[in-house]
């Protein structure tokens, strides 16, 4: 695993360097304490996760994450002090995959990393103009590639493979992010809802196939049936 750190405070970089190397023996750890050169470090290395500190010297973690989201679709784990909901929002609405807030436990750091989606899904699945192929995981919509970040694609797919079935919020919280990572919090639903349907809106026949169970959750309807 190669693991990308985003992080001025020493200390900080450590620890989360341990729990790596610990977890997965091996791993590649590659660290900067400023943001522009994370930004470079993630567009040469291709890591397989981010862990990003909002509070840079140099430029606002915010803005290395809309950078970084403008690439890669490279899972991004922010760490902050911050812990204001409209930051956390943000935050995610900006592409990030998870949160953590310091000071922060190393087997919350561990579990958080682990539920990063990885779907073992094979096959293909069509519904409209959405076309979606399982086994290189990628999304088309009318002809042309549909970038999501890994969470994003796992809402998706949750969605998908349980077309036409109420999915309740606790069933998506546990299957996306983990068992009892995110204690009920269903704003992170939301926000993720409403990015999949930015991303699929161009399409008349797609624009309302995610649906919303008021106080429930939420189901996709095929919009051919």
């Amino acid at each position: 695993m190669k693991i990308v750190i985003i992080e001025d405070a020493a200390d900080i970089v450590e620890a989360v360097s341990l729990c790596f190397e610990l977890r997965w023996p091996g791993s590649d750890i590659l660290s900067s304490a400023e943001g522009k050169r994370g930004l470079e470090l993630i567009e040469r290395e291709s890591p397989d996760i981010v862990i990003l500190d909002l509070g840079l010297p140099d430029i606002d973690g915010f803005e290395v994450l809309k950078d970084i989201r403008r690439f890669s679709n490279v899972p991004v784990v922010i760490f902050t002090a911050r812990t204001a909901e409209a930051d956390i929002v943000r935050g995610l609405e900006l592409g990030a995959d998870d949160y953590i807030t310091k000071p922060f436990s190393h087997i919350e750091l561990l579990a958080r990393v682990q539920s990063i989606p990885k779907s073992g899904a094979s096959g293909y699945f069509s519904a409209g103009d959405l076309h979606i192929d399982f086994d290189g995981r990628e999304v088309r919509l009318a002809g042309r590639t549909v970038q999501l970040t890994p969470t994003e694609y796992n809402m998706l797919y949750q969605l998908v493979c349980n077309e036409g079935q109420v999915l309740s919020h606790r069933y998506l919280l546990e299957k996306v992010w983990g068992s009892g990572s995110l204690d009920d919090d269903i704003s992170y639903i939301k926000v993720y809802v409403q990015r999949l349907r930015d991303k699929l809106k161009d399409s008349p026949e797609t624009a309302n196939m995610i649906q919303n169970v008021r106080g429930v959750g939420y189901k996709f309807a095929n919009p051919k049936q």
